[in-house]
């Protein structure tokens, strides 16, 4: 296929993509775009792909909605069309499961896959912010509850000593320490740093309810404020494990440190790049 030929399906693929709140294409605008033409023939890659998205384990009708519309055909004349509203994950596997031999399908599955990638990248962007911002509540939580503690006649040795409980009781019996062998944590990093979103926003609850608690009942001293703490992970504990989370069996995620310094290069990177568009600009403009 010639390059004016793929540009032009780039844009027609583009040209029919429908949005209201989320994308989404029409099976009976896609098809004679992907090389079909008749829509009988269609069906057979459609149908594929359907089954492709139960075996995966998606809900089909999530990625494939069936639909009528009202289509003329003549003058003052209608008649009622079934269709298909579709993701874009959807028209990927429609491409995957098209014929191999159509230069159209073979562009297609090029198209939707890179567009698909470049959600996934979005998504795991997000969710690394997502746990970026965790980890700094926690760390606010933290600080507020040391600072409370230490009002409170607890000195550093017996802050740490109550985190550590608090970790026991809420990772099922296993200490910091512990939980750090098992997890690969290097000895000298914080185990927050490797813990899951889930887990920083369940030590985060576990934190805060001990400090307030601590204010309400007036707790004084490292043993009643330490077995306030404890309490308090058990209880958070215990409403994760209700939903089938165990804490201690969540896999370690990449160091916080490392996405924090990946995320500050991409905003450094974007910086120096809008400032060289600018500078360009600027040169085009004096001449």
């Amino acid at each position: 296929m010639e390059s004016s030929q793929l540009k032009l399906l780039l844009k027609t693929l583009d040209d029919i993509r429908h949005e209201n709140g989320v994308e989404y294409w029409y099976a009976r605008e896609l098809y004679p775009i992907l090389g079909y033409v008749r829509w009988e023939n269609f069906e057979t890659p459609l149908n594929k792909a359907r089954e492709s998205c139960k075996k995966a384990g998606s809900e089909v009708t999530a990625h494939f909605r069936d639909t009528t519309k009202m289509v003329k055909i003549g003058l003052d004349l209608e008649k009622s069309m079934t269709d298909v509203k579709l993701t874009r994950y959807a028209c990927y596997l429609i491409a995957i499961n098209g014929n191999p031999q159509k230069e159209e399908i073979a562009f297609a599955q090029a198209y939707f896959v890179t567009q698909t990638r470049k959600i996934e990248v979005l998504e795991q962007r997000m969710i690394e912010l997502e746990r970026i911002d965790a980890r700094d509540k926690l760390k606010i939580t933290e600080k507020e509850f040391g600072a409370v503690a230490f009002s409170r006649g607890v000195d550093g040795r017996g802050i740490a000593e109550i985190r550590s409980f608090g970790d026991h009781a809420l990772f099922g019996g296993k200490t910091t320490d512990q939980m750090k062998h098992r997890l690969g944590v290097p000895a000298n990093k914080p185990l927050a740093d490797f813990l899951p979103n889930v887990t920083l926003k369940a030590k985060d609850l576990a934190t805060a309810m001990t400090t307030e608690n601590t204010r309400r009942k007036n707790l004084r001293g490292k043993g009643p404020i330490l077995s306030e703490h404890i309490v308090s992970n058990r209880s958070v504990r215990g409403a994760l494990t209700k939903t089938n989370i165990y804490p201690e069996n969540l896999p370690a995620t990449e160091d916080i440190k490392k996405i924090e310094a990946k995320h500050k290069k991409e905003i450094q990177d974007l910086g120096k790049r809008h400032k060289k568009e600018l500078d360009q600009a600027t040169k085009r403009l004096k001449h």
